[in-house]
């Protein structure tokens, strides 16, 4: 991984895209949440993207992208483009559950789910240390503001954990004057309470940008018990129910439930929220045309409703699992949308086709939460449980991991300088003035120069820093296996004669039972007959239903020549072969 960032400096009061990094206006006036640790976060830089995929075709010059990748790059990314030009962002953020979620992987073609065809994978951690969640938070909520439109808005959805700091960044960063609503959504399933009020509603933050906001009345359902007889200025209507008057939506909706386990929506991953609850918010607050974000995408709900009313959208995730998830489920919203298995109105049958794009390279490690777990065993480092600030020790020296997947930067070092016992620090000070007071290793995947001297610097104590850059000096690393696969070209066909998901495999030896048909392993199969050596623009999508198995077997079209194929297991890792039709 290079650091090829482009130097672009922006100008926020002219726009101007000339220079290295974009810049943000301080902020002044405003009330201000502190945290240990708390950085101003300034300027940002451009990070590069690379389009993988392909999906459909351009609708008004417009493809909607789903970007894998950190989503303060992905942010940093579509500043060029899209500042001030984001309609609606709706986000659904780590909750700091203090929890790990995890998603149930199940065998292809099983009658019977049990232990030995099944296992659970781990998507996501939501688990933080200290004040970096805050943090977290408001570098992003920083970005964002500045890709809303000058009427866009802003839900922030959340719970009881961070809705009180939440709602104090969102007063710091968009202004007290800028908040609109706290709506309350109410739902039946949750915690009993046995010591407390049981828990059964989320929050979700809405603010502006400005005072100009767009937003769209809906209407609600309002039942007149008991009948009292009828208002002449009012309209009426009947259901099963009963007479009811339509009135605006309240700031507490209770009609709209969680996802039941048999619903058509459910994609199986974790804290995916109904698509009823984004088709509201949606409507309220974006137009026919205009662009949607959600840069926590989870399994593509914002993206999947934004499809079907026809507005255009954007999406990212750090989670490979959640964009092959979204990819699989946009596919098959686009199908419905295109063979009017959907009553929409004309105009909004538009902005079907969609690019995947990874941002900064961001494909060494599949799934992030598991990439500190495997360097660490790469580097054979023992683990520090329940320590805030180092990850392990090897050979007496404290090791950091430094974030994976994206270059280390003189501000991650700077972060950590400002959470370190510096109390322990004074006694080994005063006990060995001439002694470094501790020994540290930071292990990273490439990283901006001095990075280690900036870290000492910071500290003001005498730190002996050593930087463990895994890309430059452990190239012979091995951190996951490539899948393998077996393809021909028989009779006019493409014919896949075996896969091996060799991770997947791992994971599955202790099953007691062997696996007896490749295609049991497999989620999805996406074939472009005319590959151009660039970008992979599938033409065959083989997506099979629950209890169903991929094909295995294509007919190829006429004229085709350079063929890429790309086979996705069950934990989401591809294999990527191309095969000439000579």
């Amino acid at each position: 991984m290079e650091n090829n960032q482009q130097k672009l400096d922006i100008d926020i009061q002219t726009h101007a895209t000339d220079n290295e990094k974009y810049e943000f206006e301080p902020l002044q006036g405003r009330p201000m949440l502190q945290w240990r640790g708390k950085r101003p976060f300034k300027s940002t830089h451009y990070y590069p993207a690379q389009l993988k995929e392909s999906f459909g075709e351009p609708a008004n010059d417009w493809m909607n992208k789903l970007y894998w990748g950190d989503n303060l790059q992905v942010l940093s990314h579509l500043l060029r483009d899209y500042r001030g030009k984001i309609q609606l962002i709706y986000i659904d953020p780590p909750f700091d559950s203090k929890a790990d979620y995890k998603k149930k992987v199940e065998l292809r073609g099983k009658e019977i789910n049990n232990d030995y065809n099944s296992f659970e994978e781990k998507q996501y951690t939501d688990i933080w240390t200290n004040d970096d969640y805050l943090q977290f938070m408001y570098e992003r909520l920083i970005v964002m503001r500045e890709l809303l439109s000058e009427n866009g808005c802003i839900y922030l959805h959340c719970d009881y954990r961070k809705v009180h700091h939440l709602r104090c960044l969102m007063d710091e960063i968009f202004g007290v004057n800028r908040f609109l609503n706290e709506v309350i959504w109410c739902y039946k399933s949750g915690g009993a309470g046995d010591r407390g009020y049981a828990r059964k509603h989320d929050t979700i933050l809405l603010y502006s940008k400005t005072k100009d906001f767009a937003f769209n009345q809906i209407k609600e359902k309002s039942y007149m018990f008991p009948w009292s007889g009828q208002n002449p200025a009012q309209t009426y209507y009947e259901d099963d129910k009963g007479r009811y008057t339509l009135v605006n939506v309240k700031d507490y909706w209770t009609d709209i439930g969680m996802i039941a386990t048999s619903s058509h929506e459910r994609q199986g991953y974790p804290t995916q929220k109904p698509e009823a609850l984004l088709e509201r918010i949606i409507k309220a607050s974006s137009n026919k045309g205009d662009i949607v974000l959600d840069c926590f995408m989870g399994c593509g709900t914002t993206q999947a409703v934004a499809m079907k009313l026809g507005r255009k959208f954007i999406g990212a995730d750090i989670n490979l699992g959640a964009v092959e998830t979204t990819v699989k489920r946009l596919l098959g919203v686009r199908e419905e949308v295109e063979t009017g298995q959907m009553s929409l109105e004309e105009s909004e049958k538009l902005y079907t086709g969609f690019e995947v794009y990874n941002v900064n390279n961001y494909d060494v490690f599949r799934n992030p939460v598991q990439a500190k777990e495997l360097l660490m065993e790469a580097l054979e480092i023992q683990t520090l449980h329940n320590n805030p600030i180092f990850d392990g020790e090897k050979d007496g020296r404290k090791v950091i991991i430094m974030p994976v997947n994206r270059i280390a930067a003189q501000e991650d070092v700077i972060n950590l300088a400002r959470n370190l016992d510096y109390k322990s620090y004074e006694k080994k000070k005063k006990d060995h003035p001439h002694s470094p007071v501790d020994l540290i290793t930071l292990v990273c995947m490439g990283h901006e120069p001095d990075i280690a001297a900036k870290f000492v610097k910071e500290t003001g104590y005498n730190i002996d820093v050593e930087v463990l850059d895994v890309l430059r000096d452990r190239k012979d690393l091995c951190f996951k296996r490539d899948s393998e696969a077996d393809i021909q070209i028989e009779n006019g066909k493409l014919v896949i004669r075996s896969f091996y998901p060799m991770n997947l495999l791992q994971k599955i030896s202790m099953f007691k039972e062997d696996i007896k048909d490749w295609r049991e392993l497999v989620d999805a199969v996406y074939i472009d007959w005319d590959y151009d050596g660039e970008t992979m623009k599938p033409a065959e999508i083989d997506i099979p239903g629950d209890r169903e198995l991929v094909k295995g077997q294509y007919d190829i079209p006429e004229g085709a020549r350079n063929i890429k194929i790309r086979i996705v297991d069950l934990l989401s890792e591809a294999y990527e072969g191309e095969i000439y039709n000579g």
